[in-house]
């Protein structure tokens, strides 16, 4: 990746002219200069120039913003002001230091997907029993963020059994009937299970894995572990290189058409896999090969001829919808989900101001910005109550659970699931999203 330096042409383009002011949702919380991107830049230049060094002192200004690229689709000269951020980060890290929490995580929970079930395991148990709170009450928590005890009740609790448990049973089941084959190309897809989707929104995974047999695609739960964004989101480049590693073979197996998942980050993540490896890196090649099968769920559920039988419900919903940064920026997927959205029986569709703004969310910035995430999360909601839709959809996990946070906070009537709950509701070959 290089450092900063090398990026010194990239960072002068920024002309200053404040534009990145109107999408900036932290800029928009606090009016604060150096929360925009035109004020980070400023600080990327003052380094590359030598007027500040190196210090911890720069920690909050280089992790404060949300990587929404927000400001990236609103500034003339396209300064890719996130992905600067991100080699800023990963300089810090290897000058400044990395912390103990992150070497744990990065290097020994993520890439052993059983370990880091048990420790989901471990954190539901304490949520159930109570020393969850106690340990809160303690300050025995802080050392997972600063702002972790006030950042833990975004959780509300964790659902068992987790995914790759409830899919054993899906993947049981017998092949779709040749009548659902009827209109679409049946393609064998491997089917990748982000962490988000396995630990926290089992049943969406569930529910996307059925939509997609029910149009009958054979798919195949693929035993893959975490696509690498944490660690490239905290700036650690190496780690998510090794998860990336472990990941290629299992991506670009031969008896497989497509890789679908259905958590918009990861899939973001897995289509910019060969800006991990260099063009003269061995694996460039084979991170080449990954990206290109790789699908949103919203693709592939959005073909032209790939829509779910519809079929009356007793229940009429109005549904709003909110893009995850890495479906509409990130992918740069819009339509497809408006169009399955507005095409499901027994559902008005109304479109959220804003919707398109990041929702406060962003991974576990919470973790140690709980008040710019409260802030950010507080007017996409006052968006979503305008509305008056009594559930919102959107693709992300991540999203999932923060908008669920939002909305309980606010005692709203309003049912918060992932796009792939809502094509199952209305589709007579899968159980519905009230289910457990």
């Amino acid at each position: 990746m290089g450092g900063i330096t090398d990026h010194y042409e990239t960072i002068a383009r920024c002309n200053r002219c404040g534009f990145c002011q109107v999408a900036c949702p932290i800029f928009r919380a606090t009016g604060h200069e150096a929360g925009v991107a035109r004020g980070r830049i400023a600080l990327l230049r003052a380094i590359v120039e030598g007027q500040l060094e190196w210090s911890p002192e720069l920690k909050e200004p280089l992790f404060a913003c949300l990587l929404c690229g927000a400001c990236t689709a609103n500034c003339f000269p396209a300064v890719p002001t996130a992905d600067l951020l991100l080699t800023a980060r990963n300089e810090y890290l290897d000058r400044v230091g990395r912390s103990s929490i992150h070497r744990l995580l990065f290097n020994h929970l993520l890439p052993h997907p059983g370990r880091l079930r048990m420790a989901a395991r471990a954190a539901a148990l304490g949520k159930r029993t109570g020393l969850a709170r106690i340990a809160k009450a303690l300050g025995l928590l802080r050392f997972l963020g600063r702002d972790f005890p006030r950042a833990e009740q975004i959780v509300d609790r964790f659902p068992s059994p987790m995914l790759r448990d409830r899919l054993k049973d899906v993947c049981a089941e017998s092949e779709p009937s040749a009548s659902r084959r009827a209109g679409a190309k049946a393609l064998r897809v491997g089917y990748f299970v982000g962490c988000g989707m396995d630990l926290m929104c089992p049943a969406a995974g569930e529910a996307s894995v059925r939509v997609l047999r029910g149009l009958g695609h054979a798919v195949r739960v693929l035993d893959n572990v975490c696509c690498g964004l944490p660690p490239q989101t905290y700036g650690d480049t190496a780690a998510a290189q090794r998860l990336a590693e472990r990941n290629l073979p299992v991506l670009t197996s031969a008896d497989l058409d497509v890789i679908v998942t259905d958590c918009a980050s990861c899939a973001a993540f897995l289509k910019k896999y060969p800006t991990l490896f260099g063009p003269e890196h061995p694996l460039h090649e084979a991170a080449r090969s990954a990206a290109g099968r790789v699908r949103d769920f919203v693709e592939l559920a959005g073909a032209p001829a790939a829509g779910p039988e519809p079929v009356q419900t007793g229940e009429r919903m109005i549904v709003t919808y909110h893009d995850p940064c890495h479906a509409s920026r990130g992918q740069g997927i819009t339509a497809e989900p408006r169009r399955l959205l507005a095409a499901l029986a027994n559902v008005e569709y109304r479109e959220l101001p804003e919707a398109d703004w990041c929702c406060g969310g962003s991974g576990s910035y919470a973790l140690s910005h709980y008040d710019l995430s409260r802030k950010v999360l507080d007017r996409k909601i006052d968006n979503v109550v305008k509305t008056g839709a009594n559930v919102l959809a959107t693709s992300c996990p991540a999203c999932i659970i923060h908008l669920s946070f939002g909305v309980r906070k606010r005692g709203l009537n309003i049912r918060v699931f992932h796009i792939s709950q809502l094509l199952a509701e209305v589709s007579s070959s899968v159980p519905s999203l009230h289910s457990p």
